[in-house]
């Protein structure tokens, strides 16, 4: 059954007094002012006064969304409080004091504060579950049942950690060049809208008939300045568009999942990041005693590709009918053969999870060795594309002065 979108909890302002007879005011989120009022007690806290605190809509639109990078954070921190001997309860609190993010220093007290209310600490997770997705839940509660919490604590932030840096990764492969060919059109626009205009100002005093690459450059001048505001408009209703269909249509996304495969440049780098994905997680989820059809369900989800989703499923329902899964995965023709080769291996000789985490690793050094080979290839074909927008448009304003010259001459 689906776990609705948890809202965010009411933060509740308190004025009290602790053992010792010191006194203390603070917030504490909660789902209400009992609620509140039970965990304070719990704590040794007299309580003087306690109130909701009203949401500022201005505060609530400017806070920090809570971020990937957040989760992964906490879970690193987490587990390595639980490994010191620290009580779950307790590394809640030591964690969400040191969080800069206040949107998730208030998860992890909500997080906390359901687990003092009797909850699971899985169960609590599931209460924010577009933060903490099913395959993070099951791990934890399968090491909340195992008894072996902290370990599973560590496996799990080993994942995330392994699973950001391979996203920071490709995020680095699409920035840089993503970022120069924006500056490069802010440049060239700055150059029709400002430059041009000059240029074009002291060709008119010639009374001479411009070149053709000269004219072609003015029309474009001419065309901006009077149109500049729907050239914008029409960019940003490009981009919101596709923003749009990527949210609200499946076949959209389906088809994107298949475009980036086949992309000339960034395909092959797509294809080794969502194998290291695959072989990530599936070793993750096995190694935590997951059972390999189950296992199976969540890796589906996390290869982020609708091609290797469905080829997953695939493979798990040939696993269900008895069939190994090297077979099944060689069926798919999606996978690598070293891959297929290597949890065949691994099925002979019981160490799937250490053959999957083998080829997880293969394949996040292959992503690493593609992202650097692809910026070192990409900054000379920039700084070509650069070089004919800039020297273009200084070419098409230099052509009559220099043709005048060579009549003068």
């Amino acid at each position: 059954m689906a776990v609705k979108k948890a809202q965010m909890m009411p933060t509740f302002s308190y004025e009290g007094i602790d053992r010792k007879g010191a006194k203390l005011k603070g917030e504490l989120p909660a789902r209400n002012m009992a609620l509140a009022k039970v965990t304070l007690r719990k704590q040794g806290i007299t309580i003087k006064n306690i109130r909701e605190k009203r949401k500022n809509i201005l505060e609530g639109l400017m806070k920090k969304k809570v971020s990937t990078l957040d989760i992964t954070i906490f879970t690193r921190q987490l587990a390595t409080m639980m490994k010191a001997g620290v009580p779950l309860v307790q590394g809640f609190e030591i964690v969400a004091e040191g969080l800069e993010n206040p949107s998730m220093r208030e998860v992890v007290l909500g997080i906390k504060g359901e687990v003092e209310g009797g909850n699971t600490f899985a169960g609590a997770l599931r209460k924010y579950p577009q933060y903490f997705d099913n395959l993070f839940c099951s791990l934890v509660e399968s090491g909340e049942q195992s008894g072996a919490l902290e370990t599973m604590l560590d496996r799990v932030a080993i994942y995330k950690e392994k699973s950001e840096l391979l996203k920071q990764k490709i995020k680095k492969a699409m920035k840089y060049p993503a970022t120069v060919l924006v500056v490069a059109a802010i440049v060239t626009i700055i150059l029709m809208v400002k430059v041009v205009p000059v240029f074009q100002g002291l060709f008119s005093s010639f009374g001479a008939e411009l070149p053709a690459f000269t004219q072609m450059v003015v029309a474009m001048s001419n065309w901006f300045q009077q149109y500049w505001f729907i050239f914008i408009i029409a960019v940003a209703a490009v981009i919101a568009c596709f923003l749009e269909a990527k949210k609200r249509s499946k076949k959209f996304r389906d088809f994107l999942d298949k475009a980036a495969l086949k992309a000339p440049i960034f395909g092959d780098l797509v294809y080794k990041a969502i194998i290291a994905r695959y072989s990530r997680t599936l070793a993750t989820t096995f190694a935590a005693g997951v059972p390999l059809i189950d296992a199976l369900e969540s890796t589906a989800g996390a290869t982020n590709n609708v091609v290797y989703e469905t080829a997953v499923m695939k493979i798990r329902e040939d696993v269900a009918t008895g069939q190994q899964l090297q077979f099944a995965m060689r069926v798919t023709d999606k996978f690598p053969s070293m891959a297929v080769q290597m949890v065949a291996i691994g099925e002979e000789s019981g160490a799937l999870d250490a053959m999957l985490d083998k080829v997880a690793t293969h394949y996040e050094n292959e992503v690493d060795n593609a992202v650097d080979g692809l910026t070192s290839m990409m900054e000379p074909l920039i700084m070509a594309i650069l070089g004919v927008l800039v020297g273009g448009l200084v070419i098409a304003m230099y052509l009559p002065i220099f043709q005048m010259g060579s009549v003068v001459s």
